[in-house]
């Protein structure tokens, strides 16, 4: 890989692959705007990401399979959809200090581009399909489980049943739809903290903190459900 970026070794450290084929992850970091004429069928990531989005699947999916032998299959879709999602992909890319080894343009660079959720989650897929045609699915899935098993436990794994449980529930019993309000926010402004209440009509409410408004509301609502002892509301839809 001639063109490699300096520090392009601790971008390898941060995977936790070295390249047999560095062109491989060059062409996973390369924007269709960094081409003569912008290309559609040229050397840029878009291809990579196909494939890495089908990989990150398969590999979250067996990674949770075997690290939850009891659960049901509503539970692990769950599990997965927080997994693969845009934001989780852009969180891991950010942790790998993707943004300043990607190739773009200069329109997109002075646009501030390199920095969007939506390209660092495009090129986090793009570069576990780079892995995957370099080494082989071992070596990604490796790559997928160093990168994503921390986050098997995080309150947004299961947000979508927490709240829409709790809606259900309170709605079922006559009562208006949950409230959530926001009691605080802390911490710089780019790793914010957020502490929400989720707000039942009859019922004292329950305080939960996340990394953004929405990873708060899903744990405020699953605190809930908790403390009332509707657990077992939460899990309905597993079956």
């Amino acid at each position: 890989m001639g063109r490699a970026k300096p520090g392009f070794a601790e971008l390898e450290e941060a995977i936790g692959h070295r390249f047999t084929d560095r062109s491989l992850a060059e062409r996973a970091l390369t924007h269709i705007s960094a081409l003569p004429g912008s290309p559609a069928e040229g050397p840029h990531y878009q291809r990579f990401e196909f494939l890495g989005d089908r990989v990150l699947g398969l590999a979250v999916a067996d990674m949770l399979f075997r690290a939850f032998p009891q659960a049901t299959e509503g539970e692990l879709s769950r599990r997965l959809a927080h997994l693969v999602r845009r934001e989780t992909c852009a969180e891991v890319a950010t942790a790998w200090s993707v943004s300043r080894h990607v190739i773009l343009g200069v329109g997109e660079r002075q646009s501030g581009l390199r920095k969007k959720e939506a390209l660092l989650a495009d090129v986090c897929e793009a570069l576990i399909a780079a892995v995957f045609i370099d080494g082989g699915f071992a070596a990604a899935a490796a790559v997928v489980e160093l990168a994503f098993g921390l986050k098997m436990d995080e309150p947004g794994r299961s947000v979508r049943d927490a709240k829409s449980s709790l809606q259900e529930w309170a709605m079922g019993r006559g009562l208006p739809a949950p409230r959530y309000d926001e009691v605080a926010r802390s911490g710089p402004d780019h790793a914010p903290q957020f502490r929400i209440a989720a707000v039942v009509k009859g019922f004292e409410p329950i305080e939960a903190e996340g990394r953004s408004k929405r990873l708060a509301e899903q744990a405020a609502a699953q605190a809930f459900l908790q403390r009332e002892g509707l657990g077992e509301t939460a899990r309905e839809d597993d079956a």
